[in-house]
């Protein structure tokens, strides 16, 4: 089984206004061909589809990130099976957007999980079902607690991230359950500030009661960089996948048009390998690094990765890396 991930993908804004002319294969760039190769893919959907105005009545907010309903094609185009909704955007345009979007992606039959019409429905696992193996999928965040669900109202499903919160240990409950049910679990976590590559260490804690919970995958986003890759108790933990389609300015330090498209080798329900392979984002589309970009990427990662003891395996004349578990 290989299943890929990959960080934001976010279609709004400038990305919208392109759409319009170019294919819905146009985001994707090079990229189709190795995406295809997977049995299995997901993403952090970082806008709300939405064909709703201008939001009315809703607090000030520095960026809100919309694209029209179509171009739920763009998912389809590349095969997206699951996405994640927990994170700071799927609210920009409110509960009504979030509800006409939901809609759409059921009609679409792209699964998803980290927001809903009510706390239940935002902390429902997606399961999928790939020719017998059962893929988990559980989203949450701890961005914008303003957008917490609750029993009544609709939003996001937001866990801090604080080992003894209340709805940190709900969500571990959650977790152990939803692996009781399916042959393989992906937690995807919104998580931290925009900037930085340290990884936290709360969430390093946090990721480590995940894997010893159940999951089988933590997948990390939110920061506009990529992060540290670890292993831990036969999991797999990417602290942050970092920006993978979108219209934003680049910082020439961090380097947010930089990240992967994450392949992830399963043999026997486990984390066999995964396999990194270089992207950048390049007039709004995401594009296979190569040759000295690719080996600056790489050695980033390598880097990074040193930190948590996690080796990196690389032949220094291909553009992609591996980790074993």
């Amino acid at each position: 089984m290989r299943i890929i991930l990959v960080g934001d993908v976010m279609l709004g804004r400038l990305l919208n206004e392109v759409l319009e002319k170019e294919a819905f294969s146009y985001p994707w760039g090079d990229l189709l061909p190795l995406l295809r190769c997977s049995d299995w893919k997901g993403c952090n959907l970082e806008c709300v589809f939405t064909d709703l105005p201008e939001p009315q009545g809703l607090p000030p907010k520095t960026f809100r990130f919309r694209s029209q309903l179509k171009n739920i094609e763009v998912l389809k185009e590349a095969g997206i099976r699951m996405v994640s909704l927990a994170n700071n955007h799927v609210l920009d345009y409110g509960t009504e957007a979030l509800a006409e979007m939901l809609d759409s992606l059921d009609a679409a039959g792209i699964l998803h999980s980290g927001a809903g019409m009510n706390l239940a429905e935002c902390s429902r696992p997606a399961i999928d079902d790939v020719h017998g193996f059962r893929i988990g999928f559980l989203a949450f965040t701890d961005n914008e607690p303003s957008w917490e669900a609750t029993e009544r109202a609709g939003g996001i499903h937001y866990v801090p991230v604080v080992l003894d919160d209340p709805r940190a240990q709900r969500l571990f409950k959650l977790v152990k359950k939803t692996k009781s049910k399916v042959d393989f679990l992906i937690v995807s976590a919104h998580w931290g500030s925009n900037w930085g590559f340290e990884v936290p260490l709360e969430h390093i804690d946090f990721a480590h009661r995940l894997i010893d919970s159940g999951a089988d995958l933590v997948f990390g986003h939110s920061p506009h960089v990529f992060r540290a890759v670890e292993v831990f108790h036969g999991g797999m933990i990417l602290y942050s996948c970092g920006d993978f389609i979108d219209d934003y300015a680049v910082d020439p330090y961090f380097r947010n048009d930089w990240s992967f498209v994450f392949l992830i080798r399963i043999e026997r329900k486990k984390v066999l390998s995964l396999w990194l392979y270089p992207v950048r984002i390049d007039n709004f589309r995401a594009q296979r690094a190569k040759g000295r970009e690719a080996k600056q990427i790489i050695e980033r990662m390598i880097s990074l990765c040193s930190v948590l003891g996690t080796e990196v395996h690389w032949e220094k004349e291909k553009d992609y890396c591996l980790i074993k578990v």
